[in-house]
This record gives structure tokens, C-alpha cells and sequence, in this order.
């Protein structure tokens, strides 16, 4: 479940909520654990379709949302960066406007069995060389 009273949601044995618990389109943050402690990731649903990026720009490294599981614009057609304003796209990342263009979120792999969202098991490598698992 994506408790919504939690700024994080702290994912448990690689499930990270249901399909239907993510408004359309909508996102909500969570907290997963990484080698060096935990790591923030946020899941954006459009339509049937999840992405999932670590929560950080590419600009600052700083966090993008601007409230708790706050990540797309006024709009909700992309994703917007609180401290410089910067505007990446939902599909893949990159960022279309502000002091980063051109540059991409990082992409965290989530998979979808039925309406449920999971982080895998296995690890996955980010820019800096650590690594976020779905479960230690």
C-alpha cells in the first residue's frame, strides 16, 4: 500500500503498491534501499503505463519533488524539477527545458505483475557505481 500520510513509502519484500493506488496520471515517492542506505526513487503513472526514476536532478542532484509525491507540473504532462524549474519528459526522462537540457533522469526498473508494482530483486547500476536493490 502508498501510504499517503508518509513523504516516503517504505518498500517492503520489492512491492511498492498497486497500479490503481497511483492516480492518471499521478506519482508518488518511495524509499528503497541502496548499498550506501537508502535511495529515492518516484513511480509516474500514464495510463497503463509506470516509470520509475531515481529522485534527483541531473542539474543540482537534489530532489525534484516539490511536496511529498509532488513530481509533475501544474499541467501533469511532465515531470518538474522544485529548485530550477527544469521540465523532463514522462517517457523517457529527458529534459526539455530549464538548465539541464538535453540531460536524463535516471531510470530505475519497476515490473508489473497483474495491477501490482515491484522493484526486482536484482540490482541495478547507477551513474555514481552504487547499486539500488528491490530486497536485501
Amino acid at each position: 500500500m502508498c501510504p499517503a500520510r508518509n513523504r516516503y513509502a517504505v518498500m517492503s519484500e520489492g512491492l511498492l503498491c498497486q497500479l490503481d493506488e497511483l492516480e492518471d496520471p499521478g506519482t508518488r515517492g518511495f524509499q528503497v534501499q541502496g548499498p550506501r542506505g537508502p535511495a529515492e526513487i518516484f513511480l509516474v503513472r500514464q495510463g497503463e503505463r509506470i516509470y520509475a526514476y531515481l529522485n534527483s536532478c541531473p542539474h543540482t542532484g537534489g530532489p525534484l519533488d516539490w511536496l511529498p509525491h509532488q513530481f509533475l507540473d501544474l499541467d501533469r504532462q511532465t515531470i518538474q524539477c522544485a529548485t530550477h524549474d527544469a521540465r523532463f519528459r514522462i517517457g523517457d526522462g529527458i529534459c526539455l527545458s530549464g538548465p539541464c537540457v538535453g540531460q536524463q533522469l535516471t531510470a530505475v526498473e519497476v515490473v508489473m505483475r497483474g495491477r501490482m508494482i515491484y522493484l526486482p530483486e536484482q540490482a541495478y547500476r547507477l551513474p555514481d557505481g552504487d547499486r539500488i536493490t528491490g530486497v536485501e
